[in-house]
Order: structure tokens, then C-alpha cells, then sequence
């Protein structure tokens, strides 16, 4: 059951009313191979909801499968959200749901970290600043050079972006050295996302996002700007506590003609800390 302004809604019907959705209607669109965009640090602005329904799907139907995550940080904490994702495919032996994923942090996802270590699934680490400038570049057309990672363990004269040795196989994304008027830059780059999944408080039923109750905003706004970027615009699903009738037009974060659908979240997924 959700709540619109005191109206009830069920999850029986798929479209409930302008753009929220059941979940299942919501996630159906997302394809086997899709690059997923997700916001959040740790559970801050992570929508677990959406990433355990979406997991939930793949048990069920075997779909999507091969998905590659990106991320400007880590939307996930112990056992929770992606690391519950990582611990559930290392204990089914299932490695299906996810081939990939760039993700700057992974400290308190010990299942995530298993899947790097055993080489189960490729993985790609940029600087958490330059994964941020990453989707706002993305979002513009334009190429991610920086001097951040010369010179470190980023550096591909070093180890590279890459994580492990699926990683340096395949790269699905890269790090380069470039040069530019006799100076040396790194050229960081990732596929272009075509799902974004995003968290934020409130919407009316167009859409229009605020985080007025949200720990941290993240990348929510870049992240569905470079999904939303031409010439292949992708979809993006959003998780909220609630639906509002009317939506302060100086509280709006991400506006609604950026999102898709709406799906509303029972509060114990829509947590500002995991601790």
C-alpha cells in the first residue's frame, strides 16, 4: 500500500497515477546489458528499494542479467543494498545479475569486495571526484581529462583503473595518458549510462524531485543528466518516501521532465544511515 497526500494506493495496478509506478511496471524496461547509474553513499541517497527489487527480479525471471554498474561513490553498506546484492550472488554461485561495475569505494562492502578479489565480476575504481565529474561530463558530451591519479597506483604506467584481472581484460572502461600542449593528463572513461536509478524525499505526480529530507543530494542530479543526455537519452526510476500534490518549485532538486517514473518506498528501505 502507498500513500498520496492520505490516498491509498495499491501495487496491484502498474501505472498509478502521472508518472508513479509499481515497482515491477517501473523496472520492467530495464534491459539484460543495460549500464545502470545508482546514487548513494553507503544508504544516504541510495535507493535500496529499487536495488533489491531489481535483484528480486533477475532470482525470478533470470532477467536483466549482465548488467554494469557505475556509481560516483558506493550505494551500499555491510549487507545492505549492492553488498546484499554481492553476498547473495556469492552464496547462489550466481554470477549472472552483474558482470561489472566502476565503483570508487569500497570500504564497508566486504560481500562487494569478494566479488573483486575472486575475479567473479570485472571492476574499475576512478577518484571519487573524477567519477562526479565523470556523469556531469558525460552529461555535457565532453571528455573526463584531469591531472588527478598522475603519478599513482591510477596511472595506467602503473596499475591502471583496474581492479582486477577480468578488468584488464576487457576493459569496459579505461584510463589513458594524454598529452595536451606538452602536458600530461589522464583521460578517464566509462560507457554511457542508458538506466539511472536515484533516491530523493518527495515528488508530486510529474515528477519534480526535492531531497529536502535526504542526509546528502550526491551526484542524484548528474546522474540523471547523463542518463537524460543525447543522442541515446535512457530511463530513470526514482525511489521516494512519498507523493506530494503540490512541490515548492525552489525545493525541486531534479525536475520532472528529467524522470520517468516515480516509485514510492516503504521506509526501512529509504534509510539515511546503515549504522
Amino acid at each position: 500500500m502507498h500513500f498520496y497526500k492520505g490516498i491509498n494506493f495499491y501495487d496491484g495496478s502498474t501505472l498509478i497515477m502521472g508518472k508513479i509506478m509499481n515497482i515491477d511496471g517501473a523496472l520492467g524496461g530495464i534491459n539484460d546489458g543495460s549500464v545502470i547509474a545508482i546514487s548513494g553513499f553507503n544508504i544516504a541517497a541510495t535507493p535500496e528499494y529499487l536495488i533489491l527489487r531489481l535483484y528480486e527480479r533477475y532470482r525470478d525471471t533470470g532477467h536483466p542479467r549482465d548488467l554494469f554498474i557505475v556509481a560516483d561513490t558506493l550505494p551500499a553498506a555491510r549487507e545492505r543494498a549492492l553488498d546484499f546484492v554481492a553476498k547473495s550472488m556469492i552464496k547462489n554461485g550466481d554470477f549472472d545479475f552483474i558482470r561489472g561495475f566502476m565503483l570508487p569505494f569500497l570500504g564497508v562492502a566486504p560481500w562487494l569486495q569478494r566479488l573483486v578479489i575472486e575475479n567473479r565480476v570485472e571492476a574499475y575504481s576512478f577518484p571519487i571526484g573524477v567519477a562526479t565529474k565523470w556523469f556531469r561530463n558525460v552529461a555535457s558530451g565532453t571528455p573526463t581529462i584531469t591531472k588527478v591519479g598522475l603519478g599513482t597506483f591510477l596511472d595506467p604506467r602503473q596499475d591502471g583503473i583496474y581492479l582486477n584481472d577480468l578488468a584488464r581484460r576487457r576493459k569496459t572502461c579505461k584510463v589513458e595518458l594524454v598529452s595536451i600542449n606538452g602536458d600530461e593528463y589522464l583521460l578517464y572513461d566509462c560507457p554511457k549510462p542508458n538506466v539511472g536509478l536515484i533516491r530523493g524525499s518527495a515528488t508530486d505526480e510529474f515528477g519534480n524531485l526535492t531531497m529536502s529530507e535526504e542526509a546528502i543530494y550526491g551526484s542524484v542530479l548528474a546522474i540523471t543528466q547523463a542518463v537524460k543526455a543525447q543522442p541515446n537519452p535512457g530511463i530513470v526510476i526514482a525511489q521516494v518516501l512519498y507523493v506530494s500534490r503540490f512541490v515548492n518549485p525552489r525545493d525541486v532538486h531534479v525536475p520532472g521532465p528529467l524522470i520517468d517514473y516515480i516509485v514510492i518506498s516503504p521506509p526501512e528501505y529509504h534509510m539515511q544511515s546503515a549504522s
